[in-house]
């Protein structure tokens, strides 16, 4: 099975120098808990995460109309392609421990985005045991690399 047949390709985005309460009503609006963030000729710069706008938030004391989407970003993004294989854009989660994955063309547009929800939606859809694309043993492991705490987080 490839990206494109279980990705979401309603995808909600922001640029930059939008405020962080900008991107937080565009999550609450699209029901999402993350926007890739665009440049010229809708390129991804960036993604921002539900999690991002609040920890920025917090540490910075400042409200979110304060604060611009490049404060919270994060500008390393991993994406992958609508024609990859769902193994290829599982293994790119588990290495990154990632729960989305911007889905670009050749000129880095976006053009969808790609979830754990969604790769476990599809194993869902898929009835026939021996059909799957991805077995249920490969979305265990998934799960559990993206959700293992970061070398940072223990050691606080």
């Amino acid at each position: 099975m490839n990206v494109k047949e279980v990705m979401t390709t309603e995808v909600r985005t922001c640029r930059s120098d939008d405020s962080l309460a900008r991107a937080a009503q565009i999550m609450w609006d699209g029901d999402c808990g993350c926007i890739p963030v665009i440049a010229d000729g809708n390129r991804v710069v960036g993604i921002v995460t539900d999690r991002d706008v609040c920890m920025s938030a917090l540490l910075s004391g400042c409200g979110l109309n304060a604060l611009a989407v490049s404060d919270a970003m994060s500008k390393t993004v991993h994406s992958c392609r609508a024609d990859d294989s769902l193994q290829v854009a599982e293994n790119l989660m588990r290495a990154h421990q990632i729960r989305r994955l911007p889905v670009v063309d050749a000129e880095e547009h976006v053009i969808g985005i790609l979830s754990l929800n969604d790769v476990a939606r599809a194993f869902g859809r898929e009835r026939d045991p021996s059909a799957r694309s991805v077995s249920s043993q490969e979305i265990a492991e998934t799960l559990c690399d993206v959700c293992r705490p970061r070398p940072h987080a223990l050691a606080a």
